[in-house]
């Protein structure tokens, strides 16, 4: 009996961990708990009114009628509810409008269990958060245990974790997919950006993957053959086309998390803490993304050559990292830009709450005659996509940590498993391509964050 526990010791350690967890983030429920504490907001109408007084306030969540709001709620269509023609005649009436503080109020409540459950994406993000916590604990643990000295594929228990890490990544990138084409939580122009984008990124791979792209990006994709190589440019078009429009969703809630927008409005700013939070896991995803730059490779890492001429030559590769040390760094610094992530996604989604405020805000405060129909369906649009924000600020970083740590499997424990390995290219495609995808996310991500930032700071772009 000893030596059976001692040859499949790594094996009964991944299954106890994974079903330990998996009951336990499911009975205690963790995912909500995870958003536990973290403020909605809602915008009645007639509170106060006659058909009110005698059951009091009564503020529900609801989509505005469609004899109040008029059509083109869904995708943020129309600035106003209001026809231009309602608007001249309204300017031009000479009669005095008693402004209604009834039809103004907005109420603010803590997100709980039920209000979380009827969120369309509930069980999406559910089902991410709960396989993709397992598969990294489990690569966690795997990390932790190193390669077994057992010969078979089960001794070596390195098969739980690829399994609940590949399936992680499944759903994740499922998720991720559904919400990108959902109708109406976008503008027709966000999808059309996307798909472009999507052409872009796809068009990189294909610079990257056929030689050209070692020039500027210190990536070599050699071990693959020509049909691998287009699935993987494939996926990167995918990826960046999926990740737009959440980058474009963090960015927004940076420009307000951070007071960018300088409204002095402390209800819709994060404190000192959350600030520092979001300021280091942009600048650490900017720094990830840049390691891989070839200009930047070369200063950091210590060729000992002294090839080129004069001081700054002789600088250049002969400063800085040994190679193991540099690609130590590299992982290091995927890994706590994902973490960062993570812990900056309550801040970045309650930055997503807060801009319904923002908006009830401004149109309050816009005219003396405020028309709060579009902050009324920005509220309810809020609270109805929660959870597809959530996703959306959610799947990065866990794609990024899953893409990291199968890649930190050892290649030899691929190499056993032989009908897997007749199909795939084992070795390569998880040692290069999952550390490849990981930079790829980071990269996109903070091209599209910066770039967004860049627009919002140059009045482009602007949040309403």
């Amino acid at each position: 009996m000893l030596p059976f526990l001692q040859l499949y010791k790594n094996l009964l350690l991944q299954t106890l961990l994974s079903l330990s967890l998996i009951l336990i983030l499911t009975f205690l429920k963790i995912p909500i708990f995870f958003l536990h504490g973290l403020y909605t907001y809602i915008h009645p109408e007639n509170v106060g009114a006659a058909n009110n007084a005698s059951s009091g306030v009564r503020a529900a969540i609801r989509r505005p009628s469609s004899s109040d709001s008029g059509p083109g709620l869904d995708g943020y269509q129309f600035l106003s509810s209001r026809t231009n023609a309602e608007l001249k005649k309204r300017n031009k009436s000479k009669d005095k409008f008693e402004f209604d503080e009834n039809n103004a109020q907005i109420f603010r409540m803590k997100l709980d269990e039920g209000h979380l459950q009827t969120r369309l994406f509930y069980n999406d993000y559910h089902n991410s958060f709960l396989f993709s916590f397992v598969g990294l604990s489990c690569l966690m643990l795997y990390k932790y245990l190193g390669e077994s000295e057992g010969s078979g594929f089960l001794a070596n228990g390195n098969l739980i974790p690829v399994i609940f890490g590949f399936i992680g990544l499944a759903k994740v990138l499922l998720a991720l997919a559904k919400i990108s084409f959902e109708k109406s939580a976008s503008k027709r122009s966000e999808k059309q950006f996307s798909a472009i984008f999507g052409v872009v990124g796809f068009l990189i791979g294909i610079m990257i993957c056929s030689g050209i792209g070692p020039a500027v990006f210190d990536f070599h994709v050699d071990s693959l053959e020509g049909s691998w190589r287009i699935f993987i440019a494939v996926l990167m078009g995918f990826l960046a086309g999926f990740l737009y429009m959440p980058a474009g969703k963090n960015a927004r809630s940076f420009w307000l998390g951070t007071d960018l927008l300088r409204s002095n409005l402390s209800i819709i700013s994060c404190g000192l803490f959350a600030r520092m939070i979001l300021y280091a896991s942009y600048l650490l995803t900017m720094f990830t993304a840049l390691l891989w730059i070839n200009p930047l490779t070369e200063i950091l890492v210590n060729k000992n050559s002294y090839g080129g001429r004069g001081v700054a030559g002789k600088l250049v590769g002969n400063v800085g990292f040994s190679n193991v040390e540099f690609t130590r760094l590299r992982v290091s610094c995927i890994l706590l830009s994902g973490v960062l992530q993570i812990v900056a996604l309550r801040s970045n989604l309650q930055m997503f709450l807060n801009e319904a405020v923002l908006s009830w805000y401004q149109r309050l405060h816009a005219s003396k005659v405020p028309d709060l129909d579009f902050s009324r369906a920005k509220v309810f649009l809020h609270n109805h996509y929660l959870c597809l924000a959530v996703l959306q600020f959610f799947a990065p970083p866990v794609l990024v940590l899953l893409c990291l740590g199968l890649s930190q499997i050892g290649s030899n424990s691929f190499d056993k498993y032989n009908l897997v390995c007749g199909l795939l290219p084992c070795s390569a495609f998880v040692k290069e391509v999952a550390l490849f995808m990981a930079w790829w996310i980071i990269f996109v991500w903070a091209v599209f964050t910066s770039a967004t930032l860049v627009f919002y700071r140059r009045g482009i772009l602007y949040v309403f």
